[in-house]
């Protein structure tokens, strides 16, 4: 039953009505009620002389609870219990007590609800003081659970919170911030936490049931590149197939490995079970194929035919054939029961990398590197259709469950949908940025899974053409996706060496959370710190409220890539250089464009404001450096030097020398007052990308597509050290305020931690999927920002010595009187460096440094999580 316009326009007016109440109250009937074991928290408070106690026991207990302002009486305390005791009285009789409100039935009033409580002090600690009372009475768990849905809603900042023992039912987390908080008997049912961050969170003797997350869970044991994943038909197995030349039998439910079979002698491209279960089918880099007996483990035969690499095995609807497509041009069909060759098909001119039966079993679709599609006859073996379309590539073909479609994916995201019966191409599914490697259909025929090269997984509405869902989690390209038997759960692997296994349901009912629709360019912090600018390939500028996440405002104007974003001294100005050949200056607090600096024909890749904030330099792919008066908007000097495009600028602390870093491979020092270069350093041996003067100005350092960091003596122009770690290109680095640290961020998908005296790696973070394009320190050294193609930004709490926080101390206490497995195995899993928000438009769950002692965390289809937030970094506890 869903409660009345009436009641839903109410309830805005009903949390409106603590606003008179002293939120200090809420701590203190909270201690009284769990002292006294209040069990129903509202039928205690309308009792008349519970409230006279009430009264005594919180003027006993904080004698300086109520403040006197303008010489006037202390508060009325029995008017804040009244005032508590009557909004508690009408929100049971509302909706709210006892509705789930996370429902899609309430999304537009909870949009307009949220407008009322955004900002609003006093109702965010009336709604925590609900969330609390789940802990307490019962009868408060869905309406608490509300609350808590409402609070990650309006993004409140909810790290460091204590949780203990609350109950949360029938609601949606996603995307909620935990990071370090406590929920230690808490009991979760039917929550969705799809992209929740518990990192550093404690979850001991937690009661987490019926739990919707659509990443369930992750597994990890082949070394090399998972090329093939396949479901049996019963749904209760999967088989990977990888580069290591091993085949693995998973338990889908535990995410244990059932067995290991080896065989090959090189890499297994593909892996299908019959259509009964009994036996499965590899094809390798041997050029051989493998039949296993399922239930022994054992080797059956070994099918010797093809002269080059077996990239593609499937067995036909009846289980009595199988066709494998080989490199060297053919496929061929087997007979299962005579273990023999019965056809060859020849008419590719190219290797063949997918194949794919009709249901029926008539037909054979096969995909190529001859950029064909061709559709074969079974019985005859002749080629009935060949379907043109791709320019490249085709990696894979599937047919639809009633064998009217087939969908194939090939080079450049490119996802074309065919009528079998005209041969006519019927749509194109553009959404992924590189190769697509692997589709399949759900069994229903309604959805279309798509696994790419750019680290992707997409879900598809068959019917509309239309992108349903987002699945992001793999750290490299997915080579496959197979849906289970009941098209519930998704099985992906990776050239990440991981399968992945997500909820289609629950990733499909994904909430739309705030983020860039592509690669972000650019971090900035503000001077102050709280906010964050950010600059996209999507032609956009977004502010973030540090803090929260919550995104402040949105600038457009440029229609190009923004390759970088700067705010000024003061912080009131926001500049960014666009691929649309124009600088822009913004008004902070007003989000409007103030100046627009055009006239070039050239790609701006750098903007930097001197420390006076009067003039502002930007490199370009006109090879020179140009200064701008930022007052009048006019070039003051142009600077020439270098022989290829200028890929970064920076300023000195005293704003006397600047740096740039070219495509030339080298980086020059320039006086800034007579504009005549100073000093050119030679020592990378590739493009400079990123330049950093340390905030004494006596250490420059640079990072290059070489791989390396070298640091600068800028007075001599010697360099002083090179930093080696990075396995790929550097693109940002940036000095910590204290200048004892150096961040890089690199196209290796890492983020490093340097000490700049000893030149030692401090710490290694990973968790973005993509290259990192900029890495920004808070003025306080205490946070970083990172930005990545992988669409998202990440905050990350760096420890430089500050004051530990008292949920830190609380922390390190539980793990000194445990033995955490995992951290023997791997300390850097409980590094203090975790990432404390993440934007992004995909939800992505989080658990490094988890503690998990006992309790339980399972989904609402059986699959045990536990070994998901291993996966994830958390560590599971056990007594010493």
């Amino acid at each position: 039953m869903y409660c009345t316009f009436q009641e839903k326009e109410a309830l805005a007016e009903i949390f409106t009505q603590v606003k008179d109440v002293d939120e200090q109250i809420f701590d203190v009937i909270l201690k009284i009620f769990r002292k006294e074991k209040v069990q129903d928290c509202i039928g205690y408070l309308l009792d008349l002389g519970n409230q006279t106690h009430l009264e005594q026991q919180i003027l006993q207990k904080v004698e300086n609870l109520m403040q006197v302002e303008n010489g006037q009486q202390l508060y009325d305390v029995r008017k804040n219990i009244k005032q508590t005791t009557n909004v508690l009285k009408k929100i049971k009789d509302h909706g709210f007590y006892k509705l789930d409100y996370s429902n899609q039935v309430y999304e537009d009033f909870m949009q307009n609800l949220i407008k009322s409580c955004r900002n609003k002090i006093k109702i965010i600690k009336f709604l925590e003081f609900l969330v609390h009372l789940t802990s307490i009475d019962q009868n408060m768990i869905q309406c608490g659970s509300n609350s808590l849905y409402i609070l990650v809603l309006i993004k409140v900042d909810l790290r460091n919170k204590n949780f203990l023992n609350i109950k949360i039912q029938n609601t949606s987390l996603v995307g909620a911030n935990f990071a370090r908080c406590n929920f230690s008997g808490s009991e979760f049912n039917n929550v969705n936490i799809s992209g929740m961050n518990l990192n550093r969170a404690i979850l001991m003797n937690c009661k987490w049931i019926n739990l919707r997350i659509h990443e369930l869970n992750k597994l990890n044991a082949h070394s090399d590149y998972v090329q093939s994943v396949c479901f049996s038909p019963d749904g209760n197995t999967l088989v990977s197939g990888s580069n290591d030349k091993s085949i693995r039998l998973w338990d889908v439910k535990t995410g244990l490995q059932k067995a290991r079979l080896d065989g090959h002698n090189y890499t297994i491209f593909s892996v299908c079970f019959s259509p009964d279960g009994n036996t499965l089918a590899s094809g390798s880099d041997d050029n051989s194929i493998v039949l296993w007996d399922v239930k022994t483990r054992k080797k059956i035969v070994k099918l010797d035919g093809h002269t080059n690499d077996v990239r593609s095995v499937c067995f036909s609807p009846s289980g009595n054939v199988l066709a494998s497509g080989s490199w060297d041009n053919c496929i061929l069909l087997w007979d299962i029961k005579t273990e023999q060759q019965k056809a060859q098909l020849d008419g590719h001119d190219s290797g063949v990398n997918s194949v794919c039966f009709s249901p029926d079993g008539n037909t054979l679709a096969s995909g190529s590197d001859d950029k064909s599609i061709r559709l074969w006859d079974v019985k005859t073996g002749q080629q009935k259709a060949k379907l043109d379309g791709h320019n490249y590539t085709v990696f894979s073909v599937c047919f639809s469950p009633d064998g009217n479609k087939l969908v194939s994916g090939g080079n450049y995201g490119y996802i074309y949908q065919w009528d079998v019966i005209t041969g006519q191409q019927q749509a194109k599914l553009d959404g992924h940025t590189n190769c697509v490697m692997s589709v399949c259909f759900s069994p229903d025929g309604n959805t279309l899974a798509s696994g790419s090269d750019d680290n992707f997984i997409l879900l598809w509405d068959i019917k509309t053409g239309q992108q349903k869902a987002q699945l992001d989690g793999h750290h490299s390209g997915v080579n496959s996706v197979c849906f289970s038997p009941d098209g519930n759960t998704l099985a992906s692997g990776s050239n990440d060496k991981s399968i992945h296994l997500w909820d289609v349901i629950t990733g499909k009912q994904q909430a739309k959370l705030d983020g860039h629709t592509f690669y972000v360019m650019s971090v900035c912090f503000s001077p102050d710190g709280n906010l964050l600018a950010s600059g996209c390939c999507d032609s956009s500028i977004l502010l973030w409220d540090v803090k929260t996440g919550q995104q402040k405002a949105q600038l457009d104007g440029h229609d190009s890539a923004v390759s970088s974003v700067c705010f000024s001294p003061d912080g009131n100005t926001l500049a960014s250089g666009s691929d649309d050949m124009t600088i822009r200056l913004w008004d902070v607090q007003t989000g409007q464009q103030k100046a627009k600096l055009d006239g070039h024909n050239y790609t701006i890749f750098s903007v930097c404001f001197s420390p006076d904030g009067n003039t502002l330099v930007f490199g370009s792919d006109d090879n020179s450096i140009h200064l701008w008066d930022v007052i009048t908007g006019k070039q003051q000097a142009k600077l020439d030097g270098h022989t290829n495009c200028v890929m970064s600028v920076c300023f000195s602390p005293d704003g006397n020398t600047l740096a740039s870093g070219s495509n030339d491979n080298s980086i020059r020092l320039w006086d800034v007052k007579t504009g005549q270069q100073k000093a050119k350093l030679d020592g990378h041996t590739f493009y400079v990308k990123s330049v950093c003067f340390s905030p004494d100005g006596n250490l420059l350092a640079s990072g290059c597509f070489d791989y390396s960091i070298l640091l600068w003596d800028v007075k001599t122009g010697q360099q002083t050290a090179k930093l080696n770690g990075h396995n790929h290109c550097i693109q940002s680095v940036c000095f910590s305020p204290d200048g004892n640290t150096l961040v890089s961020g690199s196209h290796d998908k890492s983020i490093r931690l340097w000490d700049v005296k000893t030149g030692s790696q401090k710490g290694k973070l990973d968790g973005h999927f993509n290259r990192i394009m900029s890495v920004c320190f808070s003025p306080d050294g205490n946070t970083l920002a990172s930005s990545s193609f992988d669409y998202s930004i990440h905050l990350w709490d760096i420890q430089n010595g500050n004051e530990i926080s008292s949920a830190d101390k609380n922390y390190k206490n539980i793990l000194s009187q445990f033995i955490g497995p995992l951290f023997q195995e791997n300390p850097l899993s409980l590094s203090n460096s975790i990432t404390i928000l993440r934007i992004s438009q995909t939800a992505l769950f989080q658990a490094q440094g988890a503690l998990i002692l006992k309790g339980n965390f399972v989904s609402y289809q059986g699959y045990n999580l536990r070994s998901l937030f291993k996966s994830k970094g958390s560590c599971i506890l056990e007594q010493k």
